[in-house]
């Protein structure tokens, strides 16, 4: 997917990774921008950036857990800029909790962390199927790939939005549809970083196994990874090799991440 004269849709564009591909996208040349948050004014801030940058770009609140308000953006995307081609489901939350989290935080990691993707797709792809084109990118993890010990929500959701990304692929592929899973390990985001700076397992655990990265970074491997059409886009090759490694011996991968915890 190359994203000149491309309308995009960015959710969980507010800050962190969405907007620093917003910011990336616009050096590409879109034809638009719209940048989706639950928190509205910081979408509107970032939609502000790119429009410094030259591109057209509207912010919008959006809770993507609202089927009705995620039908809702993509009718506002396509009033703004002609049909959607490139749409990123970028949201995500995490807990920094264990099986026992409570059934609050459980429900919000499935909404937020797979459900959105589910809403928007939904939204989209009758489009892309009729157009026989389009492509959706789902932002998971590394930790869909590899598991993360100590945040049991945010590992068994983000191996479902891998999973999920792939059921695309299979289905939607022969339709024209691309689809591609963002799997980044560490970030500097909010996300990470304030479990990092308290010891938490589950940040200690992605900060040992590979660099952080900035979010410009992974927005950078997002744009080669579209490119190039790439299912699963690694910005730290570690994964890779990590997920191979994992698969060749799941025994001695549990046991070297029941180390982490010690």
């Amino acid at each position: 997917m190359e994203i000149r004269d491309k309308a995009v849709v960015i959710t969980g564009a507010g800050r962190g990774i969405g907007a620093a591909m917003a910011v990336r996208f616009a050096a590409e040349g879109p034809r638009g921008l719209v940048l989706a948050d639950l928190d509205g004014p910081a979408a509107q801030q970032v939609a502000a950036q790119v429009r410094e940058l030259g591109v057209p770009a509207i912010g919008v609140r959006t809770d993507v857990t609202r089927p009705a308000e995620v039908s809702e953006l993509v009718v506002a995307a396509t009033a703004e800029f002609g049909d959607p081609d490139l749409v990123c489901s970028n949201a995500g939350v995490a807990t920094g909790m264990g099986v026992h989290a409570g059934a609050v935080q459980w429900a919000n990691s499935w909404a937020v962390n797979v459900m959105a993707h589910v809403h928007l797709a939904q939204a989209v792809l009758p489009a892309f199927v009729r157009r026989r084109e389009g492509y959706l990118l789902i932002t998971a993890s590394a930790v869909g790939l590899l598991g993360l010990p100590g945040d049991a929500p945010y590992s068994v959701t983000k191996h479902a939005a891998v999973a999920l990304a792939e059921w695309l692929a299979f289905t939607y592929g022969q339709h024209g549809v691309g689809v591609s899973a963002l799997c980044p390990w560490g970030v500097r985001t909010e996300l990470l970083m304030p479990g990092v700076q308290v010891g938490h397992p589950a940040a200690r655990a992605v900060a040992g196994a590979a660099p952080i990265l900035e979010p410009a970074e992974v927005a950078e491997a997002t744009v080669r990874g579209l490119a190039e059409h790439r299912f699963l886009i690694l910005p730290h090759p570690e994964v890779g090799e990590l997920s191979a490694r994992k698969a060749a011996d799941p025994d001695k991968w549990i046991a070297a991440q029941q180390r982490v915890l010690r």
